[in-house]
């Protein structure tokens, strides 16, 4: 509905009359069931407008703002400059099905970008189709199934084994993909117990998905025992790439004998990331499952780039297109513009989160093994305190919570994931009012928040008891 973009006298008086001159041609069109008698808009100045759009964007927290350590996730700033580049028009108006001869330079920032993630993952070729981190399990598991149907072995070979301490995803993405899931513990340091690992390994056991550093931020040094353990059965080693971000540079997944990798752009590479997208999950493999990979894949004959389809024993396609170009784009510029200093991000995300691990120790129990990489995993049930009211409490001085009650295998569990684009000044402020959280009366601190927009809710009478329309209907109604 057109609205005069000024404070217009005359305009108003036409409007509140109820003349709706700007609408005389449309209007006939519509039936009159679904014909509304008047609109209930303010009558307002644009400058109010303005202002009430803009304290609205003021209320909503971001990495723009201040520290956002969603252990895990990896909410690290988002560069300008690869936002500036995802946004040139030669790549934002570019049409999917454009030809490929006019496309050119898509396809080589696409070869490039598989070529990048290749070297840092240590793995053999890759596919840059998936369209989120889940997404590329879904799609790497899928690859351990078909893998096992060409031999003959898939009616055997039906399950996947996944730690304690593993991501969600994992066996959503196994169940998902026709897989039985087989959990395995932790031992007391919070690595892989090998001996439940050998007594769960057998002849139906597919692959084993495990995400290293663990959720715990804590370095799985058997890793190569593990590998050794999975080969030998005939079976695969997945590698849950969502903390890769703590050995960018240093090592790899070949290294530690993974024979699939997933990747997430949107943390490791700092891509707009949470609201639910957009986000790209690319997967790498070892060159024995090559011909596995989704299609089309892109390959460059003699400086001429091209969509490949021709692989044997493809899976398919798995996304329209040529998936999250944009966040791949964005990826791309991050791994440019960072070079050799990949390794420097790493060491600086994981020296943050052992800075914030020790000094935290102080007030709360930090379990398991004690250096940390990217992230750690704190508890609270040492200050008889609770993790939910705690990362309320923290919202009310401008920070935002970390990860709460995850992973199930620590009690109350707060998993903070400082990143290496904090400040010494951020964290020490966090230290500080978690500090805080202590020593305010409890019932104080079971109202948290409210200073915040909203208030402490009903989480679980909210879930109960949903409201799907707007506008909320009355009591009576």
């Amino acid at each position: 509905m057109y609205r005069q973009a000024y404070y217009d006298e005359d305009f108003l008086n036409q409007f509140n009359t109820g003349n709706d001159f700007y609408m005389d041609d449309v209007e006939d069109s519509y039936p009159e069931s679904i014909r509304r008698k008047s609109l209930k808009l303010p009558d307002v100045r644009s400058v109010d407008v303005s202002r009430h759009f803009t304290r609205l964007s003021e209320m909503n927290y971001s990495v723009d703002l201040g520290m956002y350590p969603l252990g895990s996730c990896t909410m690290k700033f988002n560069p300008k400059y690869a936002n500036y580049a995802a946004s040139l028009p030669d790549f934002r108006d570019i049409h999917p099905m454009e030809s490929q001869l006019k496309t050119q330079g898509t396809l080589e920032v696409m070869y490039n970008m598989q070529q990048f993630l290749v070297k840092i993952s240590g793995m053999d070729y890759a596919t840059l189709q998936p369209s989120a981190g889940a997404h590329g399990e879904l799609t790497g598991i899928l690859i351990v199934r078909k893998y096992f149907e060409t031999r003959g072995e898939i009616d055997k070979r039906n399950e996947i084994i996944i730690p304690d301490s593993a991501h969600g995803t994992n066996p959503a993405s196994a169940v998902m993909a026709g897989f039985k899931v087989v959990e395995v513990p932790s031992n007391e340091n919070g690595l892989v117990d090998l001996e439940a690992l050998k007594a769960a390994v057998n002849e139906n056991t597919a692959a084993f998905m495990i995400t290293n550093p663990n959720t715990l931020g804590i370095f799985d040094d058997q890793i190569s025992e593990i590998a050794t353990i999975i080969h030998n059965n005939g079976s695969l080693l997945y590698y849950d790439g969502a903390n890769f971000n703590a050995i960018l540079g240093i090592t790899t997944p070949g290294k530690m004998g993974f024979d699939i990798v997933h990747f997430n752009l949107h943390k490791t590479f700092a891509t707009p990331h949470g609201g639910g997208g957009p986000g790209a999950g690319p997967v790498a493999v070892k060159s024995f499952l090559m011909d596995f990979l989704p299609v089309p894949i892109v390959v460059n004959d003699k400086g001429t780039y091209s969509l490949f389809y021709g692989l044997k024993n493809s899976i398919g396609k798995v996304s329209s297109y040529n998936g999250s170009f944009g966040v791949v784009l964005r990826a791309f510029s991050y791994v440019l513009k960072n070079g050799n200093n990949l390794s420097a991000n790493a060491k600086r995300a994981v020296m943050n989160s052992n800075y914030m691990a020790k000094k935290l120790s102080k007030y709360y129990k930090i379990p398991y093994k004690q250096l940390k990489k990217h992230e750690f995993v704190l508890s609270t049930e040492n200050t008889g305190r609770k993790a939910l009211d705690i990362s309320k409490f923290i919202l009310d001085y401008g920070i935002h919570s970390p990860t709460t009650y995850f992973p199930l295998i620590v009690k109350e569990a707060m998993m903070i994931e400082p990143t290496e684009s904090v400040t010494k000044k951020d964290m020490d402020y966090y230290i500080d009012v978690m500090e805080k959280a202590l020593s305010v009366p409890e019932e104080e601190l079971k109202q948290s928040p409210v200073n915040t927009s909203v208030h402490r809710i009903d989480e679980i009478g909210a879930a109960r008891n949903l409201i799907l329309k707007w506008p909320a209907p009355t009591e009576n109604h």
